[in-house]
């Protein structure tokens, strides 16, 4: 990890930037594996699936005996573990559903909007590393409540040609009603144009590697709505003396194992607390699993020390973090202050963990930077918002001189004729 100390803002661009890619490189492979894939349908998949996931497959989609029998092969504890993650989520997504709205702007002038649900989503669930069966509570319960009509998912395959028990069982639990043994820029394609097995979706949603955000970027630019750009994860922590220097090095930890494309980022007001952190990092590093993985994603990550409050609110804003906690005096007054994050985790006894599978809050956000102008995935991206206006015979003799001025100056005279003929049948008819 590297250490900076009160860096001017001429260095803050370099101290923030995130692991660079080859994104000319990246775009120069997804691209023909989507090509691939629209042309030749399954075939390319199951030939993929050899490539990449090294694993002949037999079919494509899990059958329903699969996942009945997943819940056999999952532990109570699990169980009971989702159960608790899938009772907040709900709670927290179901008290998002807002009400029609309906208003008279002007006598006889009505305008209202109405929530719809997209019709179609396609959810993609990582299991490289790690199988991330939270991903299916956070994309499969909005979906669900929203309202959406077709619910499929997609996630590679294991060497077995299986997918891991607990996303089954997770899928099957919050209403998914098809799964496909699909991953990658591949499974993108698949949900973007549809094949003989995989249906073609409105909306695909899901966090990835490079490849599968390039996917679903491509896709994008061919017509297919996606959830965000959702690329390596990150966490950024402000932390003062108040900060427990263990907890601290937990969270930093938690981040870094996701992938070696991970990136945490430490700002904090006390030298002290860096150094106890540094030192809480290393021992806590060497008893976990994916030490090596983690140790690698720390090599991407800053500590940095700042004079102030106000600077470290200043660099957290410019530094857009998909994840941020504060572990400070005052720490939801700080929280008020942030202008771009993803997700905010408030005081000592939050950890990012929390909101990773069970506190009730959505773990699809925006990385990158993108949380400058990107929300974290919540019902609302489940469905459209559809306006309506109805106006009746009073009304368009209030609103039409307005509306006639004002297509006559922008030189549309149509515009400006549907409005006039019908005022015109009202006072022939008056």
């Amino acid at each position: 990890m590297q250490v900076f100390n009160f860096p001017s803002r001429d260095e803050w661009e370099q101290i923030l930037a995130r692991p660079l890619y080859d994104f000319k490189q990246i775009r120069k492979l997804v691209k023909p594996i989507l090509n691939k894939v629209q042309e030749k349908g399954d075939k390319a998949l199951f030939s993929f699936a050899e490539e990449y996931d090294h694993v002949r497959l037999k079919s494509l989609e899990v059958s329903a005996k699969a996942l009945e029998e997943a819940e056999s092969k999952i532990t109570p504890a699990l169980k009971a573990a989702l159960d608790v993650a899938i009772a907040n989520i709900r709670k927290f997504h179901l008290a998002q559903k807002q009400e029609d709205l309906v208003l008279e702007t002007m006598p006889g002038v009505e305008c209202s909007r109405r929530s719809l649900p997209i019709p179609s989503v396609g959810l993609y669930i990582p299991g490289g590393t790690a199988p991330l069966f939270s991903t299916v509570l956070m994309l499969g319960i909005p979906a669900v409540l929203a309202g959406c009509k077709n619910i499929i998912m997609c996630t590679p395959p294991n060497l077995k040609g299986k997918v891991h028990p607990a996303i089954l069982y997770a899928a099957k639990k919050v209403g998914v009603q098809r799964v496909f043994m699909v991953g990658g820029a591949q499974a993108v394609a698949a949900m973007a144009f549809g094949t003989q097995t995989v249906p073609k979706v409105d909306k695909i949603f899901g966090p990835g590697n490079q490849f599968v955000t390039m996917a679903k970027q491509l896709v994008s630019e061919r017509g297919v709505a996606i959830d965000m750009p959702a690329g390596p994860s990150e966490v950024a922590v402000f932390a003062d003396d108040t900060a427990v220097p263990s907890f601290v090095a937990a969270d930093l930890l938690s981040q870094a194992e996701h992938g070696r494309d991970s990136q945490v980022l430490l700002i904090s007001t006390s030298e002290k607390l860096i150094s106890k952190v540094q030192i809480e990092v290393d021992k806590q590093l060497a008893g976990l699993p994916r030490k090596d993985m983690a140790a690698q994603s720390l090599s991407n990550s800053r500590l940095v020390l700042v004079e102030d409050v106000d600077t470290a609110i200043a660099m957290l804003n410019a530094y857009a973090a998909e994840h941020l906690i504060i572990a400070t005096a005052n720490a939801e007054d700080v929280a008020l202050r942030i202008q771009n994050a993803g997700s905010i985790f408030i005081g000592n006894y939050t950890p990012e963990s929390a909101g990773d599978y069970a506190s009730g809050t959505n773990h699809t956000l925006p990385t990158n930077g993108f949380a400058r102008a990107w929300s974290g995935v919540s019902l609302d991206s489940f469905v459209k918002k559809v306006t309506y206006q109805k106006i009746t015979a009073e009304g368009l003799k209030n609103l039409g001189p307005s509306v006639e001025v004002m297509a006559e100056e922008e030189q549309l005279q149509a515009h400006k004729q549907a409005v006039s003929i019908r005022l015109k049948y009202l006072k022939d008819h008056g």
